[in-house]
């Protein structure tokens, strides 16, 4: 069981770094590599992939951080 949490571990790390380093730094990133971010609006933020991106990264990062305790507990 720990080396089946284990492997679901290194999975999880590598999609959370590929995500991190999607995100935009100052005019990089998702939203520079594709054109569609166009700047950030004054209403919502960002753009929807922008935002869509963030909800995985923070999903994973909350996935990394369950598996984390669960591995200790085994």
């Amino acid at each position: 069981m720990y080396t089946f949490f284990s492997i679901i571990q290194v999975i999880i790390s590598v999609v959370l770094v590929f995500l991190i380093l999607l995100h935009s730094g100052k005019d990089a990133g998702l939203s520079g590599a594709f054109g569609i971010g166009g700047g950030g609006s004054s209403i919502g933020g960002g753009s929807m992939v922008e935002r869509n991106l963030d909800r995985a990264t923070v999903f994973f990062a909350v996935l990394f951080a369950l598996n984390t305790f669960l591995l200790l507990k085994i």
